[in-house]
C-alpha cells in the first residue's frame, strides 16, 4: 500500500499493512520489522477500542492525524504499538500484533532474549514491540516523517495469502472480523478467545 495515504477506516487500512514495515533507528542499532498480522479498532464505534467511550489524555493520539503511533501499556506487563489511521478527529487505529524481523534480528535477539527462536521475535503484540525498541516514549510519534520510526512500503502481499478472523483476546466485539494475517507464516500469532468473551452484533 501506499503508507502515506492511511486517512482511511481502520478496517480497510489494516490488511493494507500486511508486507509494509515499521523501522526503528535507536542508539544501539536498527531493527525493520515486516508486518504478518494486525487488528482494526474503529474507535467509539467499536466496543473493543480503547476510544470506545470518547476521548481521554491516554486515547488522545487515536484520535488522529493518521500516521502517528499510537503507543499503550496491555496488563501493566507489555507495550502495544497501534498506527493510527482514518480522519483527523476521529478515532481510528490498527494494531500491529506480529511481524517477522528483516534487519538488526541480533539486536531484536538481544532485547528479547538469546534463546527465543526466530519466528518468534515479533510474534505477538507486546514481543513486536520489545523486539522494536517501542515503549512510552514513542506514543505519538509521526511515522512518516523519517524521524526515529518510520512506516514504509515493502513487498506487495497478494491478496490471497491474506486471511481474515476475530480479533484476539478481546472480551467485547470479539466475534468482529477485523484480524488479518499472512496465511501459514510461522511470524502470526495463535488465536486466543478472552474467556471474559460476550456475545455481540457483527460489523
Amino acid at each position: 500500500m501506499n503508507v502515506g495515504n492511511l486517512a482511511h477506516p481502520a478496517e480497510e487500512v489494516a490488511p493494507k499493512l500486511l508486507g509494509a514495515v515499521l523501522t526503528h533507528e535507536a542508539p544501539e542499532g536498527t531493527v525493520s520489522i515486516t508486518i504478518t498480522e494486525t487488528e482494526a479498532y474503529s474507535g467509539t464505534a467499536d466496543p473493543a477500542s480503547h476510544a470506545y467511550r470518547g476521548r481521554t489524555p491516554r486515547n488522545a493520539v487515536m484520535f488522529g492525524p493518521a500516521g502517528r503511533l499510537y503507543v499503550y501499556r496491555s496488563h501493566g506487563l507489555h507495550w502495544c504499538a497501534n498506527i493510527v489511521t482514518g480522519t483527523d478527529g476521529i478515532a481510528s487505529a490498527v494494531l500491529v500484533r506480529a511481524g517477522r524481523v528483516v534487519e538488526g534480528e541480533d539486536l531484536a535477539r538481544k532485547r528479547r532474549g538469546e534463546k527465543v527462536e526466530t519466528p518468534r521475535l515479533a510474534r505477538g503484540p507486546g514481543n513486536f514491540c520489545q523486539a522494536l525498541g517501542i515503549t512510552a516514549e514513542h506514543n505519538g510519534t509521526d511515522l512518516l516523517t523519517g524521524a526515529l520510526v518510520v512506516l514504509s512500503e515493502g513487498e506487495p502481499v497478494p491478496a490471497e495469502l491474506i486471511r481474515v478472523g476475530p480479533r484476539v483476546g478481546v472480551s467485547r466485539a470479539h466475534d468482529w472480523q477485523h484480524r488479518f494475517y499472512l496465511a501459514d507464516d510461522p511470524t502470526v500469532s495463535a488465536y486466543r478467545l478472552s474467556p471474559r468473551a460476550k456475545p455481540s452484533a457483527g460489523a
